[in-house]
């Protein structure tokens, strides 16, 4: 195993060294912060705390810092790995500060509705626990946004042979994982696993509905829905609901409606008509 590590620390500083600046800065941001937990509560002052996160306390500021705050060693290499895997393959695509974008919209949507679901498991329960002992932090909801990237962007692509297994059915087997990881005890608390839920559901949102980029905004193809996330048996119910779901958004204007796309300089087998234009006509004048 030594004679090894030298040659894994060699190839992850490389890699690291070819990453933009916001990789680095994150990267460097999360060890910061592990180290600072050997003599701090870091998830207590900057992880989300729901009891605190709303009035009267308002601790605004933990949702921009729960997404870095780990307090053990394979939470800083989960973090740092992922956080560099987005600079391999994510940023090269979107840009650096698209990247950055990407990871605010995901930790700060995921710490709003984790916390609104604790505030709302306390009602229900009248429990104090769910508001004050429960700390979401770490890389979970992150990792959920990047795999839902991914699944956008190389979703065919072959991680496991046998059994064969794409990378598009990586979000959902992930969290498959930290639900069995949490009834197994494994994990602590819900709180990984709500983060992470939370964020594979903001970045799909975010990537579906608001991405800019050179073909408009969003990604409203076919392979991206919300329904392709689930086994193929469960996809006409899901889309149905997801339908109706995305019906009562666009009339509260917070989606907007879904537009087809279609290249109409590129082979394809659609046909387009003008109103009182005969396509035989049409097809003559173009030879002539």
């Amino acid at each position: 195993m030594n004679r090894y590590l030298p040659v894994a620390r060699q190839h992850f500083l490389g890699a690291l060294a070819s990453t933009s600046v916001v990789v680095k800065s994150i990267s460097a941001v999360v060890l910061l912060l592990y180290l600072l937990s050997w003599a701090v509560d870091t998830p207590y002052a900057l992880g989300v705390t729901p009891g605190y996160l709303f009035p009267p306390n308002f601790w605004v500021w933990t949702l921009a810092t729960h997404g870095v705050v780990e307090v053990h060693i394979w939470g800083v290499a989960a973090s740092v790995g992922t956080v560099m895997a987005c600079g391999r393959l994510l940023e090269p695509l979107w840009g650096a500060l698209e990247l950055l974008i990407f990871f605010a919209v995901v930790n700060v949507s995921a710490g709003v509705l984790a916390g609104l679901s604790y505030l709302l498991t306390y009602v229900a329960t009248f429990d104090l626990g769910f508001l004050f002992a429960v700390r979401v932090h770490g890389t979970a909801a992150f990792l959920g946004g990047v795999l839902v990237a991914l699944k956008q962007t190389m979703g065919d692509t072959t991680v496991l042979r046998v059994p064969q297994v794409r990378l598009k059915a990586a979000p959902a087997l992930a969290l498959l994982l930290l639900a069995m990881l949490r009834l197994s005890g494994l994990l602590e608390d819900a709180a990984p696993l709500a983060a992470y839920g939370y964020g594979a559901l903001s970045g799909w949102v975010y990537l579906r509905f608001y991405q800019r980029h050179s073909r408009g905004r969003g990604d409203m193809s076919d392979h991206f829905a919300f329904a392709s996330f689930f086994p193929e048996v469960l996809q006409p119910a899901v889309g149905l609901l997801a339908g109706l779901v995305h019906a009562v958004l666009v009339k509260a204007r917070v989606c907007r409606k879904m537009v087809k796309r279609y290249d109409v300089g590129a082979p394809s087998s659609i046909t387009i008509s003008l109103p009182g234009t005969d396509p035989q006509d049409a097809e003559r004048r173009r030879w002539r």
